[in-house]
């Protein structure tokens, strides 16, 4: 029987660990100092312009040093902090992101030729809507799909985060399988729903690259 080739479980993006550089989210967070970006969280705008007005009496020896002072550093304080932090969250999303990218092109699908119903395994790229795929218990399910025949229970932390498995069969409403969860027990048959670029997965990759600060 032919299997899929053997990946790290895809771990949900709250436990996902950031995979780039600590340096970048500094970089980035110097880098929103771009003023059409500030302008596009008004809060941070005006918490920005409220320190560089600080910052310029408190240089001018206004009346009340002290005062001015321990306002400048908080407001300063709070904006770095804030980009920081941003950049840190947008880091780890990619991180996620490039996470099921690597997922997603490491699967092998067993798929099943119209013609002589034989199994061949291909990349899951290739998969098409319509094609029929037999997945077994340990191996991932290579694209989303409905299962059309069999029962089995399935993995979906990858996806869904939640740790407990769930179980799909053919008929009904729980019929759906989603591309990159793993089969746990038994074997389904699968048909493919979604050409590449339109599954789940790839749609979750495109939000995450496509967010904006």
């Amino acid at each position: 029987m032919a299997t899929t080739s053997q990946i790290p479980v895809t771990p949900s993006i709250a436990t996902v660990r950031l995979g780039h550089s600590p340096n970048k989210p500094r970089k980035k967070a110097v880098w929103q100092w771009n003023i059409r970006k500030m302008m596009g969280n008004p809060v941070m705008f005006v918490v920005e312009i409220g320190s560089v007005i600080t910052t310029v009496l408190l240089l001018k020896g206004a009346a009340g040093f002290k005062f001015n002072l321990q306002i400048t550093l908080w407001l300063w304080f709070t904006v770095l902090f804030a980009n920081f932090a941003e950049a840190m969250a947008e880091g780890r999303g990619k991180a996620q992101a490039d996470t099921l990218r690597k997922a997603r092109s490491e699967t092998i699908a067993n798929r099943i030729v119209p013609k002589d119903q034989r199994v061949e395994q291909i990349p899951s790229s290739k998969l098409r809507a319509g094609d029929l795929v037999l997945v077994s218990a340990g191996e991932f399910i290579p694209s989303d799909g409905e299962i059309i025949g069999g029962v089995a229970s399935v993995d979906e932390s990858a996806i869904t985060g939640e740790s407990a498995p769930v179980i799909r069969e053919a008929g009904g409403d729980r019929s759906a399988v989603t591309g990159g969860t793993r089969v746990l027990s038994d074997r389904i048959k699968v048909k493919i729903t979604s050409n590449p670029g339109e599954t789940f997965m790839d749609r979750m990759i495109a939000l995450v690259e496509g967010a904006e600060r």
